[in-house]
């Protein structure tokens, strides 16, 4: 194929796109508005499924890489109630078929996987816009542009490159999370640490959660989840670390203090991260040289499979274009009637029975 696919996001499935059209030597730019890989913390863990993420990664090329950054025994998971009862423990046996890497080692290893230049960086999208016979212009902040016939929007929530396909625009959910981190944990928050165990915690109420996991080494990543309108966040002054500690814990009297603990030991000033969604179902008609993948196309409310859905929308599509070079409108024809099946299926889950991890794709993914 002679013509250069553009992609618009340096996020999982940007990525994951650029190193399966490179595996087929398709030539690809992504442009990205970081300005370098370091530039913005990248979130936590991400639990890869065997049957959409690992899939992607196969597909890449890519999994002796992903098999070495496996974080060991983080597939155990824990239930617990208010008063730190716990319910359900269920040990890493190795057989979940969802092993844990944090984010950014794994965007990390598809970065090494492309050629020097591949990536962008410091290119943030202002505009796009169509130039007619299925061409289309992107402009950066910097007044810079570029033209491409090939367009592909990896850009997540707040994407650039969806107007040009759909009028659709994400939505608050009715529910926050406010993130917070424990360092050495197992020294100087033992009681929290225990109460994490090894793996994910979760101790889900109606409209009050707390949510963590253990990263690498003795490291805590909680998420406090609050379902409240965004007004009501408004009045909490985030800037304040101490302030806005206490009120969020105050919304949790009564609970258990290793839990609460999650809140006001936090080592980090508590994070608000309000969470929006596209409309269920979103999708749109077919337009030529350009299309929509990740949360760009589908962003939903946590639901444990939006950055394995990602990677394999990256993968799909770079294999499509790959198997049909002389026919890009094939190609993306196929690609989008199996991608919006595939996101409607996912979406449908009950978001009440699902794990920690996707809360971190959520909201890195919005820009956040």
């Amino acid at each position: 194929m002679h013509t250069p696919v553009t992609i618009i996001g340096a996020g999982l499935g940007g990525l994951t796109l650029a190193r399966v059209l490179h595996v087929h030597g398709i030539p690809v730019t992504v442009y990205e508005a970081e300005s370098s890989p370091s530039a913005r913390t990248q979130g936590g863990m991400l639990d890869i499924h065997d049957y959409n993420g690992q899939l992607a990664l196969d597909a890449a090329g890519l999994m002796d890489e992903f098999h070495a950054i496996i974080l060991e025994g983080r597939q155990a998971m824990r239930i617990l109630d208010r008063d730190g009862t716990v319910l359900f423990d269920k040990a890493d046996d190795g057989m979940g078929g969802r092993p844990e890497a944090l984010r950014g080692e794994l965007r990390q290893i598809l970065l090494d996987s492309l050629p020097a230049g591949t990536v962008r960086w410091g290119h943030k999208v202002s505009s796009t816009r169509a130039l007619g016979e299925g061409r289309y212009e992107v402009t950066f902040a910097d007044g810079s542009t570029v033209a491409t016939s090939l367009l592909v929007g990896a850009d997540g929530a707040w994407s650039r490159v969806r107007p040009l396909l759909s009028t659709a625009t994400p939505e608050y959910v009715g529910k926050s999370v406010v993130e917070t981190y424990l360092f050495d944990a197992d020294i100087r928050h033992p009681a929290a640490a225990k109460a994490v165990g090894g793996g994910s915690m979760m101790a889900p109420t109606p409209g009050r959660e707390i949510f963590a996991h253990r990263e690498r080494g003795d490291t805590l990543h909680a998420y406090v989840g609050l379902s409240e309108p965004q007004d009501w966040f408004a009045a909490i002054d985030f800037t304040d670390a101490a302030v806005a500690a206490a009120r969020i814990a105050a919304e949790f009297d009564g609970w258990a203090p290793e839990l609460t603990a999650l809140i006001t030991d936090s080592d980090i000033a508590p994070v608000l991260r309000p969470l929006y969604a596209l409309p269920t179902g979103h999708r749109w008609d077919r337009v030529p040289g350009v299309t929509l993948l990740g949360d760009a196309a589908h962003l939903a409310a946590p639901n444990g499979e939006g950055a394995n859905l990602a990677m394999l929308d990256g993968a799909e599509l770079g294999k499509a274009l790959a198997a049909h070079p002389d026919d890009i409108e094939a190609a993306l024809t196929e690609y989008e009637q199996a991608m919006f099946a595939r996101s409607a299926e996912a979406h449908g889950i009950d978001s009440d029975t699902n794990t920690v991890h996707d809360l971190v794709n959520m909201f890195t993914e919005q820009g956040q």
